[in-house]
């Protein structure tokens, strides 16, 4: 079985940016172990890791993901060059297996838990991180100039509640629950929207498209939700491929953590 050492990362969160900051450093060469919570509200599902927890495995750009019983279990299937992934909402392997490196990608826009002291090297991203007080590092997560930029003093830009635009349009783009309710999206991921379109129900409440694109991520069917929960994603430039592939604001995330692993250890 393999022991855990210097080339042990542990990413906290598996949704889109996690994913694909877990996928450059396993291919990279290092050892990846996820965590999520037991119920992971994702959007983007199709470039998400977190997708095993319901699934018992999923691949991402020919990285395949599976869910692990235990740390055991992780440990076997990183000798078989497969990303594991817990359901371990403290991460409590951290305390465990004593990691090269701590990611937190959980995109709280605040911390839940992370110390500085975690790791030889601890990284966040976005706001809600102080480098240097309890981070080593942070990454920036904000589209614009300074996307990807590792920060080592002081935090990310704040949180302005909006996202970065694409092609003009901003929170046109995001579908958010109106109630709290169960989703039951009308349309899959891939697939066209106009605006004005009715593309998903929440607690039987329409959700109409802001802006016509591409269904790029939905909620899984099923999943209770609150009221102002993203529940989807509509791209304006309805690419098909990108909506299967990690994006282009993960890949520039997960350089600025290279970075900051390669640099640093």
């Amino acid at each position: 079985m393999k022991r855990a050492g210097k080339n042990l990362a542990v990413v906290k969160g598996a949704g889109d940016l996690a994913s694909g900051v877990a996928y450059r450093l396993f291919r990279c060469g290092l050892d990846v172990i996820m965590t999520e919570i037991d119920r992971p509200l994702v959007v983007r599902r199709s470039v998400s890791f977190a997708e095993a927890v319901y699934e018992g495995a999923t691949r991402v750009e020919g990285v395949e993901a599976r869910l692990a019983g235990s740390v055991e279990e992780a440990l076997e299937l990183l000798e078989k060059r497969v990303l594991p992934l817990l359901v371990d909402p403290r991460a409590e392997v951290v305390r465990r297996l004593k990691p090269a490196v701590v990611v937190d990608a959980i995109m709280a826009k605040r911390n839940l838990g992370t110390a500085i002291t975690d790791a030889p090297l601890v990284i966040g991203l976005g706001p809600g991180f102080t480098a240097g007080l309890d981070v080593h590092a942070v990454v920036e997560t904000n589209r614009g100039h300074d996307l990807g930029r590792v920060i080592y003093s002081g935090g990310a830009q704040p949180d302005t509640g909006e996202p970065g635009p694409v092609m003009g349009y901003t929170v046109e783009r995001l579908l958010r629950a109106p109630v709290d309710g169960v989703v039951e999206p009308c349309k899959k991921i891939g697939e066209m929207a106009e605006k004005g379109e009715v593309v998903v129900y929440v607690g039987g409440v329409p959700v109409q498209a802001g802006l016509s694109g591409m269904v790029r991520g939905m909620i899984r069917p099923g999943l209770s939700v609150r009221r102002g929960t993203k529940i989807g994603d509509i791209d304006p430039r309805a690419v098909p491929a990108q909506c299967h592939t990690i994006s282009d604001k993960a890949l520039a995330v997960a350089g600025g953590v290279l970075e900051a692993v390669f640099s640093t250890l």
